[in-house]
């Protein structure tokens, strides 16, 4: 029972075009997934000289801080669009897009 114009993501774009349009229309999730790698990223090289830290505080604390960024540019993703949705057009006059 399948319809000719049925919708299938392969045949409209490929998985860059669709990351790319969706960082176009939330442009703080591509941040939040760079600042996570970055903090893992630095906590792997930490990881070398944690001195005499235990392994699991410091994976804690590595978690800890990745998901503190990616919640910050979730959080400013969700201030930026309601001032993109309510305040700027109440404020300036614009019709919304």
């Amino acid at each position: 029972m399948s319809s000719a114009n049925q919708w299938s993501a392969d045949e409209d774009e490929s998985q860059l075009s669709r990351l790319i349009r969706k960082s176009r229309d939330s442009p703080f999730v591509p941040i939040g997934i760079a600042g996570f790698v970055t903090v893992v990223s630095y906590g792997l090289y930490k990881l070398k000289y944690r001195r005499d830290q235990k392994m699991s505080l410091h994976l804690i604390h590595m978690r800890v801080a990745a998901q503190g960024f990616v919640v910050g540019a979730v959080t400013l993703g969700v201030l930026y669009s309601m001032y993109e949705d309510h305040i700027r057009p109440r404020f300036f006059n614009e019709a919304k897009k």
